[in-house]
């Protein structure tokens, strides 16, 4: 992946994937060292914290302002297992300050189909 964090999530993908499959019963979380995450791309002094929702492969809200989130959903977009988890539900990653990812499963069905088409759409168009 020649992407900035490509490496770090690439190396955490079990982890994610774990936290993703764990997530249908309740929501989960992982804390990350906090030197290995600023290691990842030592030139970036911005923000790490996101939040991102996924669903069928795409991030549903606007990620354009992080590159950490960017790459996890890249990431998530070349994994297998990722994209067939993200078929079947929609998923909720948030990362703190603390350097712990927060990962929540919903139903997508909570969101009327329609207007989830019309937030992808306008997300793709980026």
């Amino acid at each position: 992946m020649g992407d900035t964090y490509g490496y770090f999530w690439g190396k955490y993908r079990p982890a994610v994937l774990k936290l993703m499959v764990s997530a249908t019963d309740a929501p989960q979380q992982y804390k990350f060292s906090a030197h290995e995450v600023r290691a990842a791309n030592p030139k970036d002094k911005g923000r790490l914290t996101f939040e991102m929702t996924m669903h069928k492969g795409r991030a549903v809200n606007d990620i354009k302002s992080s590159l950490f989130a960017k790459d996890l959903l890249r990431m998530l977009q070349h994994s297998g297992k990722g994209s067939e988890l993200s078929e079947s539900g929609m998923y909720e990653f948030k990362f703190d300050k603390h350097f712990v990812l927060h990962v929540m499963k919903t139903d997508a069905q909570q969101v009327i189909p329609e207007e989830l088409e019309a937030i992808v759409a306008v997300t793709n168009e980026v």
